[in-house]
């Protein structure tokens, strides 16, 4: 069973950089999920595949795969550079705006 380390990525949803700081250990599925006839569920017998180790850092989570003879993979996320507008959010209220309002 591998186990895939990687720092995820923010949601679509916000701006923010919430719960993107940690670097995540998680097995892949061993045995593939099945659908539940009567009620539409999906299962799995595979317990490892419910379980998220987070770690500080990506030496920590390697550290922690190789101690317990895990073979693992690294997932490497592009980086995105900030926006930060010169003058701020508060600049599309200001009173002495030099362009026109367009919403």
């Amino acid at each position: 069973m591998i186990a895939r380390i990687y720092k995820p990525a923010r949601t679509a949803m916000q701006s923010g950089t919430a719960m993107t700081k940690c670097w995540i250990l998680e097995f892949d599925p061993s045995t593939a999920r099945r659908l539940d006839p009567l009620m539409g569920w999906t299962s799995s017998d595979d317990m490892r595949s419910q379980v998220q180790l987070r770690f500080e850092s990506k030496e920590a989570a390697i550290h922690y795969a190789e101690k317990r003879s895990i073979p693992y993979t690294v997932s490497n996320l592009k980086v995105r550079r900030p926006v930060v507008r010169e003058r701020g959010y508060a600049e599309n209220f200001a009173h002495n705006r030099r362009e026109a309002w367009t919403h």
